[in-house]
């Protein structure tokens, strides 16, 4: 049962990903030309498509996706216990739990992307692949107001560096 429950849990956190991925490269205002970000479209439109015909967007805020993260979101805090056989949570600390784990794993998702984008720029730091380009238009709106805080030091830039540092710092009073 632990396997299953295991599987189960792995498959929507995933899913919470992809959804939550799609809601901040909308809000980064990533080019959804790019072929990852078209691919994620695809992954992620059986769900917010029917969604967007009861939701219409409020201005720029895609309703639909807001609502598709935190089913997710739900979903990952109440599956696991009902495989349990403990029911569903209370319905205060289940949306409390799923608010923490969605801004978790959303804070996770910044962690992974800004380590790539600083390893990338490194690497290849003239070059440009699909990936590169992502991470570029997800990261670049949450590393500037670092760059402004805290100029480049001999050529190097420390953003990335203090970003990191800062999303640890609010993991660890995330109860």
């Amino acid at each position: 049962m632990a396997a299953l429950i295991y599987i189960v849990q792995a498959l929507l956190q995933l899913c919470l990903v992809a959804f939550l991925l799609r809601l901040l490269l909308q809000w980064s205002r990533a080019d959804f030309r790019n072929p990852l970000a078209r691919a994620l479209v695809q992954l992620t439109n059986p769900v917010i498509v029917p969604l967007r015909r009861l939701l219409p967007a409020i201005g720029r805020l895609d309703t639909a996706s807001c609502v598709a993260v935190i089913i997710m979101g739900l979903l990952l805090i109440s599956v696991p216990s009902l495989l349990q056989g403990f029911g569903v949570p209370p319905a205060l600390p289940w949306l409390r739990l799923a608010a923490i784990q969605i801004v978790r794993i959303a804070l996770w998702t910044y962690f992974y992307a800004i380590i790539a984008y600083a390893l990338l720029s490194m690497v290849a730091p003239m070059g440009y692949s699909p990936f590169q380009g992502l991470l570029a238009s997800l990261c670049e709106p949450l590393l500037r107001p670092f760059r402004r805080i805290i100029p480049p030091l001999a050529g190097l830039d420390f953003s990335p560096l203090w970003a990191v540092i800062l999303i640890q710092a609010v993991l660890i009073l995330l109860p």
